[in-house]
C-alpha cells in the first residue's frame, strides 16, 4: 500500500450494476464470438506445460498477451 500512495495510485471500489447490463452484455458471449476472443491468444500450450505457460505471460515473453491452456 506504501508503494501505491508514493506513486499517487488512487483505488476505487463499488458494485456493477449487473441487472442493467445483462441485455447487453449476453449477446457478446454467443457461440459465433463476435469479440473474437477465441483468437486472441498469443501462445497455445497443453495442459502439461501450464507452468511454462503461466512464466512466460508474467514476463511477457515473445510478445505474450494471452496464453490458451489445452487439456
Amino acid at each position: 500500500m506504501l508503494v501505491m500512495f508514493d506513486k499517487q495510485v488512487t483505488v476505487r471500489m463499488g458494485q456493477a450494476d449487473v441487472k442493467r447490463w445483462v441485455e447487453d452484455i449476453m449477446p457478446l458471449l454467443a457461440d459465433d464470438d463476435p469479440l473474437r476472443v477465441d483468437t486472441f491468444a498469443t501462445h497455445v500450450r497443453p495442459l502439461d506445460q501450464a507452468p511454462h505457460g503461466y512464466e512466460i505471460f508474467q514476463k511477457k515473453r515473445d510478445g505474450a498477451v494471452k496464453v490458451l491452456l489445452e487439456p
